[in-house]
């Protein structure tokens, strides 16, 4: 057969776009099959809430059911784990949160690499950390309680959900650009610092934003100030702790959705696409705002590099806080 210069060309050209084609036709007959989502945290969580109201629409659009799996324990580096081992095809996915950022200071001898295992999707959103205190002690500002912590050094006491956790840390950066010592208090969840601050046997918690809710409303205890840049619409009238002149002293909690990193880059693209399309749709939006969630846009690109960003600022500032983790 006689292959014309046109001819030709023509092969050249279906061998440059077969694989392109081959790949998006992939990326739209995802998913094939359920899709398993390790949530790292106990069923009631924040994260684990914020997940399940995305997913009951993620799913519908899919076509395929989303099963949460709650696999708790190690500050979120068994259920990572599994995702990081997961076959790459899209159908086993991790919703985690800021704590991601963190276990590689927390636990230097991960069986996975944080930044390298895992390809962002999308971010399900952001709160703040929220500085609380019973109304009984005084406090009408920020530095008000600073000013008391001054004055009792070392004897001020703060609770957490436990060593290296998002709230941990965060409270540790805020301390560290106040100026002052104090004693943390570690638990096993934020219920129970938060237990501790209303009966007055703890003086402060820098609580994750939903489980502290209820009880500002209720005037049960007094929020200082927020951990975000910009002030959250859960609680407007409330400053950020950078309003209240604490520079550096800012940190935000995030819940985002990650597949293993040798995913084809179409199906995180797709999911990428149907995760904003869930987070757009009717209702979505204010269940998250009922449980203090802000929006947070971000391309799977950049939230990879906010990670990186984010894993070596919590790795300096364990260091220069002095954080042991035994």
């Amino acid at each position: 057969m006689k292959i014309t210069r046109r001819r030709s060309l023509h092969f050249i050209g279906a061998a440059i776009t077969a694989p392109f084609l081959s790949r998006f036709a992939l990326a739209q007959s995802w998913p094939t099959k359920p899709i398993r989502a390790i949530v790292p945290v106990g069923a009631g969580s924040t994260i684990d809430v914020v997940s399940r109201i995305v997913f009951d629409r993620l799913s519908q659009q899919l076509g395929q059911p989303i099963i949460s799996e709650n696999r708790a324990g190690a500050g979120g580096t068994i259920g990572g784990a599994i995702v990081a081992r997961a076959e790459p095809d899209g159908h086993t996915l991790l919703i985690n949160s800021s704590q991601h950022s963190a276990s590689p200071a927390v636990y230097p001898n991960l069986s996975y690499d944080t930044a390298r295992d895992f390809a962002a999707v999308a971010s399900l959103g952001s709160s703040p950390n929220v500085v609380v205190a019973v109304p009984a002690k005084g406090y009408k500002t920020l530095r008000d309680l600073v000013a008391a912590a001054k004055a009792k050094p070392g004897g001020f006491t703060y609770g957490t959900p436990g060593v290296g956790s998002a709230v941990h840390l965060n409270t540790e950066r805020f301390r560290l650009s106040a100026g002052f010592d104090v004693l943390h208090v570690p638990f096993r969840g934020m219920p129970e610092a938060l237990t501790e601050v209303l009966a007055e046997r703890l003086d402060f918690a820098c609580s994750s934003i939903a489980p502290a809710l209820p009880f500002i409303r209720d005037g049960k205890l007094t929020a200082l100030a927020v951990s975000t840049p910009q002030r959250t619409p859960a609680l407007p009238d409330v400053p950020t702790t950078l309003e209240a002149g604490y520079a550096d002293s800012d940190y935000t909690f995030w819940t985002g959705m990650f597949l293993p990193a040798k995913t084809p880059r179409e199906i995180v693209e797709r999911l990428h696409g149907e995760t904003l399309a869930a987070l757009r749709a009717p209702g979505v939006a204010e269940k998250l705002a009922l449980q203090g969630i802000d929006p947070m846009p971000i391309a799977p690109a950049a939230f990879d590099a906010q990670i990186k960003n984010e894993i070596d600022s919590i790795l300096a500032l364990v260091k220069k806080a002095g954080i042991k983790f035994t």
